[in-house]
């Protein structure tokens, strides 16, 4: 790793650690259901009205069991896909659409709806020519703030299983998600649009502007006839017409609300087809630098919370480090490997100004404005929080530079994660690693004070293994099926990589591709919408289970026997088992493509 990367990851992990050890002690405020939260008590009567206006008695004496808070929770985002559906194929109707762009495609419509739900954000589409400013606003930024709010009271049930004695409840659905959005998300979210806006990120409702070029430019297209379709020459081939424009066409729209939320809420998706590489949603190094802030932010503040809440915060701390340990050893990865010249451009004879560049490392595919070293850190950024936003193209990157992210995702998105689903998983991957110590001295295993026994460790090898099952079964039939295979640009090695990393990113509720696969079809759009759903939810189901199982339980004292879950010895556990599990389940799939690709590279 060269000095200048180095520096960029330690700044980034000491203000990380800055902002989020207060950020995670404010949180715990807002988990319990009956503190006034610091400095927003100004807030209190708008959250009870908006209880008394859905007509739901939604405080702590209203407690739901894990079943009822399950079904709770499903319905509502039920209801939010269908509401993301129904307006994208009614938009062309509907206000707010100065560009008058059409209704979205029934499949398409559907991937959309659950992507946006299920806190994946996956997008088939070109943002900036398919949306309108009403469906951009309405739906999906909408179910950027609820997705991220049902990941946090998620994770907020389970850390209830923990802390509560023989309880029949785990919380309260509408309360957690209501508490999350108005005294975090929101205020979070208006904070760093307005520092978006300062860095240059537009915040407008305008059409396109036509603006001049400052050297006009020439090119060739095919000439169309009065009937609209291409003319063609007596051999057949397209009659070609030399234009020059002078002028060129951009797109405008309320930008800085949609990125602030994207990143804060670990979204990803994004205004424009170019994501975070668009200097409208990403325009300088120092907004690059927060963004990544952004979206490690919430994820991070989680574990002190979880360790404020558990009364002792040296649990959070161990889980903070096995994520941090992770995430380091996987940056570096990446970093040094997109540090590295490309070995075939290196060999061939290409004029000097390429030969400098290749010299310095793999550019392609990334901003010149922010270099291999942020772009590098940013990919490792947004494949471990599952968030999904990009400033660099994954599909240029060199193939141990593209192991990372696939890796990152196929860890469970438990190296620092989604909002709220980061840490729920981490702590699923504790419930098995104290399982996996306990069989080794021969005693019940305990956990945070609590048995852990048979139920749990159903559920738990339910919520670990749905996602690889989605993955690897959704890649296979994908590369079995003609309509799989014509989505793949590039053969070989590397396409395999593409279909991988799609359904990897889809199951593990990412966003994030590879970029070089046609996927905004109907048999990517639906097969993705699956895995998507199923990712999300059939994890989510589990997890309630545990934590109402847990809560139920008696919480034991600790003795002589047992095992401390907060020194290095756990911490490596920790790591160990998230580690294992996943070479377990991935290591075939992954030797096919980003490893066979490797080895033919290197041997060019």
């Amino acid at each position: 790793m060269t000095t200048q990367a180095i520096v960029l990851l330690v700044l980034f992990l000491g203000l990380l650690l800055a902002l989020s050890y207060p950020l995670g002690l404010y949180i715990a405020r807002i988990a319990d259901d009956r503190a006034v939260v610091p400095g927003m008590g100004w807030l209190r009567w708008l959250e009870r009205g908006l209880y008394r206006m859905a007509g739901i008695k939604a405080d702590a004496d209203n407690g739901m069991g894990w079943k009822q808070y399950a079904v709770t929770l499903l319905v509502f985002n039920a209801l939010g896909a269908l509401a993301v559906y129904l307006v994208q194929r009614l938009q062309l109707w509907l206000p707010l659409n100065p560009q008058g762009f059409a209704n979205v495609s029934a499949d398409s419509s559907f991937n959309t709806a659950v992507s946006f739900v299920s806190n994946t954000n996956w997008q088939g589409y070109t943002g900036e020519a398919t949306m309108s400013y009403l469906t951009q606003m309405l739906v999906l930024a909408g179910q950027n703030f609820f997705s991220a709010a049902t990941g946090i009271a998620v994770v907020f049930a389970l850390i209830r299983g923990f802390c509560r004695h023989s309880a029949a409840s785990i919380g309260n659905f509408w309360t957690d998600i209501t508490r999350s959005t108005l005294y975090l998300l929101l205020p979070l979210s208006v904070i760093f649009a307005v520092f978006l806006m300062g860095q240059g990120v537009i915040q407008n409702f305008s059409a396109y502007k036509d603006v001049q070029l400052m050297d006009p430019v020439t090119y060739s297209q095919p000439k169309v006839g009065a009937d609209g379709q291409p003319l063609k020459d007596a051999k057949g081939a397209p009659v070609m017409e030399t234009l020059t424009t002078a002028t060129q066409t951009l797109p405008m729209g309320p930008v800085a609300s949609q990125e602030a939320i994207k990143m804060l809420g670990t979204n990803g998706g994004g205004f424009f087809n170019a994501n975070s590489a668009h200097p409208y949603e990403n325009p300088t190094a120092l907004a690059n630098f927060f963004q990544m802030i952004a979206i490690f932010l919430i994820p991070a503040s989680l574990c002190f919370a979880f360790g404020r809440l558990v009364g002792d915060m040296r649990q959070g701390w161990a889980v903070l480090a096995a994520m941090t340990i992770l995430f380091v050893a996987m940056t570096a990865t990446v970093m040094i490997s997109e540090q590295q010249a490309h070995p075939v451009l290196a060999s061939l004879n290409v004029d000097q100004a390429q030969s400098a560049l290749q010299a310095g490392g793999n550019m392609e595919g990334k901003e010149t404005r922010f270099g291999i070293s942020a772009s590098s850190l940013f990919v490792a950024v947004t494949t471990a929080a599952s968030c999904g936003a990009v400033n660099a193209m994954h599909d240029s990157l060199m193939p141990i530079g593209g192991l990372v992210p696939i890796v990152l995702m196929q860890f469970g998105e438990v190296v620092f994660g989604g909002v709220g689903s980061g840490l729920y998983g981490m702590l699923i991957f504790a419930i098995l690693a104290v399982f996996i110590a306990g069989l080794m001295i021969g005693r019940t295993p305990e956990y945070l004070g609590k048995k852990i026994q048979s139920f749990e460790m159903k559920m738990t090898s339910i919520a670990i293994l749905v996602t690889p099952v989605l993955v690897l079964a959704g890649t296979a039939i994908a590369l079995m099926a003609e309509a799989g295979k014509a989505g793949i640009l590039n053969p070989g090695a590397h396409g395999f990589s593409e279909v991988l990393y799609a359904f990897t990113s889809a199951a593990n509720n990412n966003g994030s591709a590879f970029a070089g696969i046609s996927a905004n079809t109907p048999f990517y759009n639906v097969l993705l919408a699956i895995a998507m759903w199923f990712g999300r939810f059939a994890m989510i189901v589990p997890i309630l289970a545990i934590a109402g199982s847990l809560a139920g339980k008696k919480r034991l004292e600790a003795n002589a026997g047992t095992m401390p879950t907060h020194g290095p010895m756990f911490i490596a556990l920790l790591v160990g088992t998230v580690v294992l599990i996943s070479v377990l389940n991935y290591v075939p799939a992954l030797a096919l493509g980003p490893v066979v690709e490797h080895l033919q590279l290197m041997t060019k």
